[in-house]
């Protein structure tokens, strides 16, 4: 029985929709705007990418990453309903993608931004 309680409850910290993690950055910053996601996704912040550079704009379909050539799969959660449902992925790939495009890791309201964008993506 302890065992279904812990697992439950690991489950629920870890599972998620994009609205729900969406909502928790939004605590932490400010309300996402999806104009400012799309703004940020397609600019290039100093560095030699953009998130479009690998992600292409829209976001909605498979496509490969621009140096290894390995797929990645659709970014916007309407093409691809196991994006943004695991906290610990989401933070992982926000992590490395960011120090790429960034050289830094993102904003919590950078964060809210982008995702708020993604999921206006049809």
């Amino acid at each position: 029985f302890l065992f279904l309680v812990l697992f439950n409850m690991v489950e629920t910290v870890f599972s998620a929709t994009p609205q729900e993690l969406l909502k928790g950055y939004e605590n932490l910053s400010s309300k996402g705007s999806p104009v400012q996601g799309e703004q940020f996704f397609n600019t290039k912040h100093g560095k030699e990418w953009s998130c479009a550079s690998c992600h292409e704009n829209p976001p909605n379909h498979d496509t490969k990453h621009i140096i290894t050539g390995k797929l990645i799969k659709p970014l916007a959660p309407s093409a691809n309903p196991t994006r943004f449902t695991d906290n610990a992925k989401v933070e992982k790939w926000y992590k490395r993608n960011c120090n790429d495009v960034l050289g830094r890791e993102c904003s919590t309201q950078e964060k809210a931004d982008l995702l708020s964008c993604l999921i206006t993506i049809k």
